[in-house]
């Protein structure tokens, strides 16, 4: 899944250590986060589009990619 959580962190000027204090999480979530690897629980989602205060969709972008890979 894209997603543009490294942008809008650095345009809020918190690194990853910060960023991921506030959400209970690890620097290595952040990292997995912002490079494709991990997809964020709902929970985490919203936590952290309250962060940015922004909607969940516009820091995760759901592809057609993404749908075919669960139909697999």
């Amino acid at each position: 899944m894209l997603n543009n959580l490294e942008k809008l962190r650095k345009v809020r000027k918190v690194n990853q250590s910060e960023f991921a204090e506030y959400l209970g999480v690890t620097r290595q979530t952040i990292s997995s986060l912002e490079n494709g690897r991990y997809n964020p629980s709902i929970i985490l989602a919203i936590k952290i589009a309250r962060y940015f205060n922004v909607a969940v969709e516009d820091i995760f972008i759901y592809t057609e990619e993404d749908e075919n890979h669960e139909k697999k």
